[in-house]
């Protein structure tokens, strides 16, 4: 039997649209430039949500604010190192403040863009990965989830062993 465990790697993405457009940023990758929504790796101790307001503040500068869960996404991918990952995605979407000018943004984020649907689909070739287009897709189609359907027990920090 294998005692290793498989353990998706949990990510948390805004995503933003206002007046038709959606905020994505360029940034540079082991593959090159790429295009995705303000997206980052989940960080001990904080909810999804908490992530995804820290990740679109350190790659946009702007305070986003989540109105609703758009969703619960898998994908899997070689990750730099072409070692397969398994990427569990929450996608939250809301509104963002105006940029921090004073503010820089994360290592590796070339700028932010606001983008139309039609040149967000143009652009998948570039597209860090497929739920980018996913997410937007969601989003132009009304899919909401209340953000109440995310739990967040804080007595799993204290270290409870939970199935």
């Amino acid at each position: 039997m294998n005692s290793a465990r498989w353990k998706p790697s949990v990510t948390v993405a805004a995503v933003i649209e206002q007046a038709g457009r959606y905020l994505l940023v360029e940034e540079q990758t082991a593959a090159g430039l790429r295009l995705n929504t303000p997206a980052g790796h989940l960080e001990a101790g904080e909810s999804p949500q908490q992530g995804a307001v820290r990740e679109a503040l350190e790659e946009t500068g702007r305070v986003f604010t989540p109105t609703s869960l758009l969703g619960i996404y898998m994908a899997a991918a070689a990750d730099a190192g072409g070692v397969p990952t398994t990427w569990l995605r929450f996608a939250f979407c809301g509104s963002a403040s105006e940029p921090d000018p004073t503010r820089a943004l994360d290592t590796g984020i070339v700028r932010t863009l606001w983008l139309t649907p039609a040149e967000i689909e143009a652009s998948r070739d570039r597209h860090r990965s497929p739920l980018v287009w996913r997410c937007v897709q969601d989003h132009l189609h009304g899919q909401r989830f209340a953000l109440d359907v995310v739990h967040m027990d804080d007595s799993a920090s204290a270290g409870g062993n939970f199935v």
